[in-house]
């Protein structure tokens, strides 16, 4: 029962679509009729700007984080708290890509994943991020920093739970959030391969009360 209510925890919080509330207060726009039509900190920075897209960014993160810590707050006496805490964390990635609150829309699941990686193994993101980071400022392609933060999280999860520095339930968060991750991206990778995808700093005509 722990298990479902950490799903249906996370779920909830996860759904809640920033993206969407940012433009709409911002631009009055929905940002799902712009750019990748992406709820995420991306497809904001490129329709809302820097500012609109760093609170993005932050809130989304902030939905992961929350999903982890509160299992663990309200499971915190049941043995299967470090798996309902993954669980929970992961059903925060599926509500934000496919939120019930916006017919099932959404992001991508880049910012939220990484708020639950970073509550579920903090060190995974200590050495991820500058990996990351340097990806995308090396090929200016944000899609695929994402892409390789998630296939590398469970690799360098499973390195530091072998030193004592993680668990299990971490482990399999990072499989199953890089596999949401990548599969969210698959729009992506066609077009990498295609040599048509938008790199950072692309800006889009956006239409609205700004």
């Amino acid at each position: 029962m722990s298990l479902v209510l950490a799903a249906l925890l996370g779920y909830l919080l996860g759904a809640i679509p920033i993206g969407l509330i940012v433009g709409r207060l911002t631009k009055g726009i929905d940002l799902r009729e712009y750019g990748s039509h992406r709820t995420g900190a991306t497809n904001a920075l490129r329709t809302l700007g820097l500012p609109a897209a760093a609170l993005v960014f932050l809130l989304d993160v902030g939905k992961g984080v929350a999903a982890v810590l509160l299992a663990r707050l309200f499971f915190v006496d049941d043995p299967l708290v470090g798996w309902a805490a993954a669980v929970a964390g992961v059903t925060a990635i599926v509500g934000h890509n496919w939120s019930a609150f916006i017919r099932f829309t959404g992001g991508r699941g880049v910012a939220t994943s990484a708020g639950g990686l970073g509550a579920m193994s903090p060190w995974t993101i200590v050495i991820l991020a500058p990996i990351v980071i340097g990806m995308i400022w090396r090929t200016r392609y944000v899609s695929l920093g994402s892409i390789t933060g998630g296939l590398l999280a469970p690799v360098v999860t499973a390195v530091l739970w072998s030193l004592g520095a993680a668990t299990v339930p971490a482990i399999a968060y990072a499989a199953v959030s890089g596999l949401l991750v990548t599969a969210a991206h698959a729009d992506n990778i066609a077009r990498l391969r295609a040599g048509t995808e938008r790199k950072i700093g692309h800006k889009e005509g956006v239409t609205g009360n700004g």
